[in-house]
């Protein structure tokens, strides 16, 4: 009985872990739905606007981490909305949410740790011009 028991609790931990690597796909499809070019960045609050190149979507995952080298971990991967988990080594961490409203407009969430101090940024992001 005992050894059954802990069968099926070992099957369970490793079906825990495999939940999360599936969570991490290589997805973020909707992305790359998102018009290419100049996008414009306007966070509530009264932060002054952000331009920033957009050729694949992604760019709009780390805005306060600019740098490569950061890992990421997909937490939600939906057709108008995707969140993203990321840690950029010796320069903290951050979460982002992108909700699509149409290939030239999305509303943005993020939250972390820059340089030792904490962020959070939320706005829209509206395609704008060329890049």
């Amino acid at each position: 009985m005992r050894q059954g028991a802990l069968a099926l609790a070992g099957v369970g931990v490793v079906l825990g872990l495999a939940v999360p690597v599936l969570a991490q796909g290589n997805g973020l499809a909707m992305l790359g739905t998102l018009a290419k070019g100049e996008w414009t960045i306007r966070q509530r609050g009264g932060a002054a606007e952000r331009k920033v190149c957009v050729k694949s979507g992604a760019e709009l995952i780390q805005l306060m981490h600019r740098e490569s080298g950061c890992s990421q971990f997909v937490v939600e991967d939906g057709a108008a909305r995707v969140t993203v988990q990321y840690t950029c080594p010796g320069n903290g961490y951050g979460r982002t949410s992108i909700r699509r409203e149409t290939p030239a407009l999305v509303q943005l969430e993020s939250q972390g740790i820059q340089g030792g101090m904490p962020f959070e940024l939320t706005g829209e992001a509206r395609r704008t011009g060329t890049c």
